[in-house]
């Protein structure tokens, strides 16, 4: 447990060093501020442009979040998955696992906290963008039509779980970043296609950043979702087995 505590810390201290935590920090800050301030001002741009022969309608909190989701399940996402898509493979080619493995650390428990570190960033980055649009929905949009927005978080929050261990998997699977984000981006558009199919819709992980909106307005939608979400986190606790598997095989 010492080990596992002190490796946590040392993943905790390289995500600081290398500034990985600031610029997450940076992102999805600015996803924040811009998310109702771009349904704010939307219209005005809109009349601006197109004068008042253009139907414009006024926004309301629904806009708001909107931008959110827009932001978080697209470029949110994929961001996330470039920065740390190299979080194994790049250690490995550097060789700075082996002292650390020489003097008694044990390949899962590299596996395991990169996996928690990872997820915790992602928690913060989801929380701090979640954040600070709730608080400015609320004063820019003081209506009653975001009836449920922590209850259309949740399904976000565990797609971010199977999606750090898919990054994780990834990682220990390929010999560079490069390769580990070509699985990811794979494995991410075979999802969506496999969405167009209402039988496997039920059961599929990108289902959990596809009705984020239905559940913000209807949370009977988020029902639905219960498949999706346990299949999500019985992929996950797999991606993280197989990358324990993975890691043992492979050469330091």
């Amino acid at each position: 447990m010492r080990i596992f505590t002190a490796y946590l810390k040392k993943e905790l201290l390289e995500a600081w060093r290398t500034k990985k935590i600031f610029l997450l920090f940076i992102i999805f800050t600015i996803f924040g501020i811009m998310n109702p301030l771009v349904a704010k001002l939307t219209p005005e741009i809109l009349k601006m442009s197109f004068g008042d022969s253009f139907p414009i309608t006024e926004p309301t909190s629904i806009d708001s979040w909107m931008q959110f989701y827009k932001n978080m399940n697209q470029m949110g996402i994929y961001l996330f998955a470039i920065i740390f898509s190299g979080s194994v493979n790049q250690e490995i080619s550097k060789g700075t696992l082996i002292p650390l493995v020489t003097k008694g650390l044990k390949r899962p428990i590299l596996i395991l906290s990169k996996a928690i570190i990872i997820y915790l960033q992602w928690l913060m980055s989801v929380f701090l963008s979640f954040g600070i649009t709730y608080g400015y929905t609320l004063y820019y949009f003081p209506d009653d039509k975001s009836a449920y927005p922590w209850l259309a978080l949740l399904p976000l929050l565990i797609f971010g779980c199977f999606l750090t261990c898919l990054i994780v998997f990834s990682s220990t699977l390929t010999k560079n970043q490069f390769e580990a984000l070509l699985v990811l981006i794979a494995v991410i558009v075979i999802g969506y296609l496999a969405n167009l199919f209402e039988v496997v819709k039920d059961w599929n992980p990108i289902s959990l950043v596809g009705e984020n909106m239905s559940i913000l307005i209807d949370r009977s939608v988020f029902v639905d979702l219960v498949p999706s979400m346990l299949i999500s986190l019985l992929l996950s606790i797999i991606l993280i087995f197989s990358s324990m598997l993975l890691i043992k095989n492979k050469k330091l």
